[in-house]
């Protein structure tokens, strides 16, 4: 079977939808985004690639796009302790496409800190991974997280995600110290399971 790539149609739960991000959510993404916690263990770089202002966390978007991301944004569907219905309260994103060998990358996701540990991102990679497996037949979806984000690694752990090992010295960090990385996957036979627990999960 050959897989095919995302269309950026919109994924929508019970609890949230994602819609291909449009410069107008800039805003409310920055607003969502715009906390210390958010940066601290690695996500954008890490503290020191944490955009000081909405004009600078404006260009990062535009290098996340100019370099081939096409990120969602995470909104709210129902009124709730997040918000009112419409809320953005985080990004995720599907890259690093391999059509070949049927693999991708579910990563660049982040949350607001209100939404940690809530159903928000149980919910959200459901969505995704229901889309890549199901809708567009990839393989292999990797997550991978900073090796310093032990509070990552155990969110992807709960997922049903497969740690497959750590990439050494894989990357550069914003203040220019090494990052190592985490590895981790889900492949296809191994959906079954996972998608039973996630929605074992959403329907406590």
């Amino acid at each position: 079977m050959t897989a095919r790539l995302p269309d950026q149609r919109t994924l929508t739960g019970d609890l949230v939808e994602l819609v291909s991000y449009i410069p107008t959510d800039l805003r409310g993404l920055f607003r969502a985004l715009d906390h210390a916690e958010v940066w601290a263990y690695g996500y954008g770089g890490g503290p020191g690639g944490r955009p000081t202002d909405e004009s600078a966390f404006g260009s990062w978007m535009r290098n996340r796009l100019a370099a081939g991301q096409r990120p969602y944004t995470v909104r709210t569907r129902v009124d709730g302790p997040l918000g009112p219905a419409g809320t953005i309260v985080g990004t995720t994103n599907l890259h690093d496409v391999d059509i070949q060998n049927r693999h991708i990358h579910l990563g660049w996701t982040a949350y607001t800190p209100a939404a940690w540990g809530t159903a928000v991102n149980p919910e959200c990679k459901f969505l995704l991974l229901r889309h890549c497996f199901e809708e567009c037949f990839f393989e292999r979806v990797k997550i991978q997280t900073d090796l310093m984000n032990v509070r990552s690694q155990e969110a992807i752990a709960r997922l049903g995600a497969v740690r497959e090992g750590v990439l050494r010295h894989h990357m550069l960090r914003a203040d220019g110290s090494w990052r190592d990385t985490v590895v981790f996957s889900v492949l296809s036979r191994e959906w079954p399971s996972v998608k039973a627990g996630l929605l074992a999960r959403l329907e406590r």
